[in-house]
C-alpha cells in the first residue's frame, strides 16, 4: 500500500481521478453507478462548471433524470459531496457541488488499512517470538511465562527482535530463565540500549570492564573457565 499518504496529494491538481479511488471505492460503500456520478461531476469541475445539475449529468450517461437525482440525494446522505455556497470577489453566493468529502473517506480508509495492516504484523511478530522461546526452552510456555512475555511487550515496551535478543545471549550465557532474561532487559533499558546494534556494543564495553577488573584475579598456572557468553549483572556468570 501507499506510504505517507496526504489528503493534499489527493487534492491535486489536474482534476484526474486518483488510481487509489479506483481501487478502492467498492470498500468505501459505493456502486459503479455511483462512482461514474463522482467521476462526471469532477470533470465537470474541470471544464468550469462547480455546480452541474442531474440534467447536465445524464446528457452524458444512460440513465434517466429521475435515477440521477435519486443517486445524487444518496451520496449527500453519505456525505460523499456535499453543496456549498461559494462568495465570487464581486459578492456573488453562488453553489458547488464539492467531492472532498470523497477523498476524505479515502484518505481515512487507507489510514485505517494502514494501521490494521501494522496490527497484523506485530501479532505475527508477536506470535513469532512466542514460537521462538518455546523452541529454546523445549516445551510449551506456562501461562505465568506467557504473561511474562505479554509484560515485556505491553507494559515495558520492549520490541519484539529486543527481546528475542535477550534470549539468545541468555541461551550463549547458560543461564536460560526468565528472571535472567528479564534482568537483561532491564539493563538494557537503563542504559537506553534500543537496537540489536546498541546491545551488542554495550556488551563489549561492560565485558571489557569486567575482563579488566578480573584480571588481577586470574594466575597463569590456573586459569579461570569462563562462560562463552556475557552475564550481564553479574560478571561472567560463574
Amino acid at each position: 500500500m501507499e506510504k505517507d499518504l496526504s489528503l493534499q496529494l489527493l487534492l491535486e491538481k489536474p482534476f484526474t481521478m486518483p488510481g487509489l479511488l479506483f481501487k478502492h471505492y467498492k470498500a468505501l460503500g459505493l456502486s459503479d453507478l455511483q462512482f461514474l456520478l463522482l467521476i462526471h461531476i469532477r470533470q465537470f469541475h474541470q471544464e468550469g462548471n462547480d455546480f452541474p445539475t442531474p440534467q447536465d449529468l445524464v446528457n452524458r450517461m444512460t440513465i434517466d433524470e429521475q435515477e440521477c437525482t435519486r443517486q445524487l440525494k444518496q451520496l449527500l446522505t453519505n456525505r460523499f459531496i456535499e453543496i456549498e455556497e461559494v462568495k465570487s470577489r464581486e459578492g456573488k453566493i453562488s453553489e458547488s457541488i464539492s467531492i472532498d468529502p470523497l477523498f476524505e473517506k479515502l484518505h481515512l480508509l487507507l489510514n485505517e488499512e494502514e494501521l490494521k495492516g501494522q496490527d497484523e504484523e506485530k501479532k505475527a511478530e508477536e506470535g513469532r517470538l512466542f514460537q521462538r522461546f518455546e523452541q529454546e526452552f523445549a516445551r510449551p510456555l506456562s501461562p505465568m511465562e506467557m504473561e511474562m512475555v505479554s509484560m515485556w511487550l505491553d507494559e515495558d515496551r520492549h520490541q519484539p527482535y529486543m527481546i528475542e535478543a535477550a534470549l539468545r545471549e541468555s541461551v550463549v550465557s547458560s543461564r536460560l530463565n526468565f528472571r535472567y532474561i528479564d534482568r537483561i532487559l532491564f539493563d538494557w533499558k537503563k542504559n537506553g540500549v534500543k537496537t540489536v546494534e546498541q546491545a551488542k556494543a554495550h556488551g563489549e564495553k561492560v565485558r571489557s570492564h569486567h575482563s579488566s577488573k578480573n584480571y588481577s584475579k586470574q594466575t597463569e598456572e590456573k586459569p579461570k573457565k569462563r562462560h562463552p557468553g556475557y552475564n550481564w549483572l553479574e560478571g561472567d556468570g560463574e
